[in-house]
């Protein structure tokens, strides 16, 4: 498999973990969304300078 697929699973696990549908993650708040965006926009901004 490459990098690209493995980094899209994991992003697809990392936002189905983020969502706040367990009762034990109500207090949370938006820590987990919010370091998955920084993941996200730090992945995008490596595709569009041709790092990744």
């Amino acid at each position: 498999m490459s990098l690209g697929t493995i980094l899209i699973i994991l992003l697809i696990l990392m936002l189905v973990g983020a969502l706040p549908r367990w009762p034990h993650s109500v207090s949370w708040g938006y820590l987990p969304s919010g370091a998955l965006g920084t993941i996200l926009i730090v992945l995008v901004i490596l595709l569009l300078m041709g790092r990744l």
